[in-house]
């Protein structure tokens, strides 16, 4: 076999680009559990889903503390509403915070930061879609809003997020109206 000195040249850079390219994303330590629908919640009337892979739920990265950790984040069901925190919707197919649910959620952070409850937030889509990719939608929906609370000083060891995807529909008309209502975070508290 000869051995060429301008392939080593050729290959070296090659090599570089791939491991830059393919690299090692980093990604935030969370865990999926399966939860059963919280109660007391006016869409826990919704009919219960026959998505194989359930809702998607993910603890918030909990803040150090000198009393014994936590493992378990809190069920859904220990939740409730609360009148002082509003709901914010999305676009079609969007994760991003509008800026006009900006503002409710400037409201709904100020209320939190004055209240030491846990909050539950839920992230929805319309049907739209696959049961998994609604899931995953809903997922980011509710990360994005969590870190938007987060970043007006909630802290984030208070915050759970859950995804339903299209599995609990506030409106069941097949309308772009009736869709608007269903792309939402929702918020559930509870009492420390």
């Amino acid at each position: 076999m000869a051995y060429r000195p301008g392939s080593v040249l050729l290959a070296v850079p090659v090599l570089v680009l791939s491991l830059f390219l393919v690299g090692c994303p980093k990604r935030p330590a969370t865990t999926a559990a399966s939860a059963p629908p919280p109660t007391g919640s006016p869409s826990a009337s919704a009919a219960p889903s026959t998505s194989p892979s359930g809702p998607s739920m993910t603890p918030s990265p909990a803040a150090p503390s000198t009393s014994a950790p936590s493992t378990t984040p809190p069920r859904p069901s220990e939740f409730s509403e609360s009148a002082n925190l509003k709901d914010v919707l999305f676009d079609f197919d969007k994760y991003d915070i509008r800026s006009g649910d900006a503002k409710i959620l400037d409201t709904n952070a100020a209320w939190l930061k004055s209240n030491n409850n846990l909050v539950l937030i839920e992230g929805h889509c319309d049907e739209r879609g696959t049961n998994e990719y609604n899931l995953a939608l809903g997922e980011r929906r509710a990360k994005s809003t969590m870190n938007y609370l987060v970043a007006q000083g909630v802290q984030a060891s208070r915050i759970t997020i859950i995804s339903y995807g299209e599995e609990r529909p506030t409106c069941t008309e097949r309308t772009e109206d009736c869709w608007t209502k269903n792309r939402r975070a929702h918020f559930l508290v509870k009492a420390r």
